[in-house]
């Protein structure tokens, strides 16, 4: 880290499960936070969490000298953004604006050029780090942008993350959140398919943590975020996979990963195969569960596997 963040105002837009709490460590670091979001229940965690609530997005812009934005996609920050009721028109000249949101890299980009043809400076944040990161402000920074932009917002993003990289020009930070959230899929499954595999084979879900998680199975979908309870206390599967980063979420994210696949005439059998398996995943109940339920979707199909023999 470079040292402390001075004091800013700062519009945080988007309070759910992620950007909630990365918006209360920054109230924690004695930023002034003025939060908006749709949702009741993520604005009176918020609130409680230090962040002062807005009526409007352009409201939580207005004034501000860094505004944060965290939304579901490309289409909704594009929204917030534009128009007379938009934040690029409510916020004074000169406001870096900062996406954390994982979008497509085109609508990253189109962001940016918005935003700096209405006077301000812009770059694309995604994170990486989950829930947890969010929470203890261990995040990953991958940020897209111009050099000098990048270094004023840095310490912004070190308030709420560890890392941040500067991956590029504008839409460069996406591009690096789409290859890291497939590799994390692809992960998950493997982790998923291994436990299952274990059960099948008489083995404990423990036994199996205890080897894998010190030799070379070892990666975050298995040490941070097991699939299974138990051998991670934090990990989402003791919650019966409530909170955490939603199946919802990964099936959007494998998704963006599998347009650019196709856009880059990329031979990825495994990407395409995560984005399938979370795409229907998503159709089902458990679309709101953190992405690790994959497991319970290897289970069941293994279970009519078993019953067709």
């Amino acid at each position: 880290m470079t040292g402390a963040s001075p004091k800013q105002r700062i519009g945080f837009i988007g309070l759910g499960n992620m950007g909630g709490p990365m918006a209360g460590n920054l109230a924690a670091a004695g930023h002034e936070i003025v939060g908006f979001d749709l949702s009741p229940e993520a604005v009176a965690t918020a609130r409680d969490g230090g962040v002062r609530i807005a009526e409007s997005a352009a409201e939580a812009a207005r004034d501000a000298d860094v505004v944060i934005t965290m939304l579901p996609a490309g289409r909704h920050v594009l929204a917030v953004y534009r128009g007379e009721g938009g934040v690029l028109s409510a916020a004074r000249p000169g406001t870096v604006f900062i996406d954390c949101s994982t979008i497509d890299v085109a609508d990253a980009r189109a962001a940016a050029e918005e935003a700096r043809a209405a006077g301000h400076r812009a770059v694309d944040a995604p994170v990486s780090g989950g829930v947890i990161g969010a929470t203890n402000a261990s995040l990953t920074f991958m940020v897209g942008g111009e050099p000098a932009d990048v270094a004023a917002v840095e310490p912004v993003l070190q308030t709420m993350g560890r890392k941040v990289v500067h991956c590029g020009g504008s839409g460069a930070g996406q591009a690096a959140k789409v290859c890291n959230n497939m590799i994390l899929g692809i992960s998950m499954i493997a982790v998923s398919e291994a436990f299952v595999l274990g059960e099948a084979l008489g083995l404990s879900h423990e036994a199996l943590f205890e080897v894998s998680s010190t030799a070379t199975g070892q990666c975050w979908a298995l040490t941070t975020n097991c699939p299974v309870p138990g051998p991670v206390p934090t990990s989402p599967a003791n919650r019966d996979y409530q909170g955490g980063f939603a199946v919802a979420l990964m099936a959007k994210d494998l998704g963006l990963a599998a347009n650019a696949l196709d856009a880059g005439s990329v031979d990825a059998v495994l990407g395409r195969a995560a984005a399938d398996i979370y795409r229907r995943l998503a159709e089902t109940e458990r679309a709101g569960e953190d992405f690790s339920t994959v497991i319970n979707a290897v289970r069941d199909g293994s279970l009519a596997r078993e019953e067709s023999r």
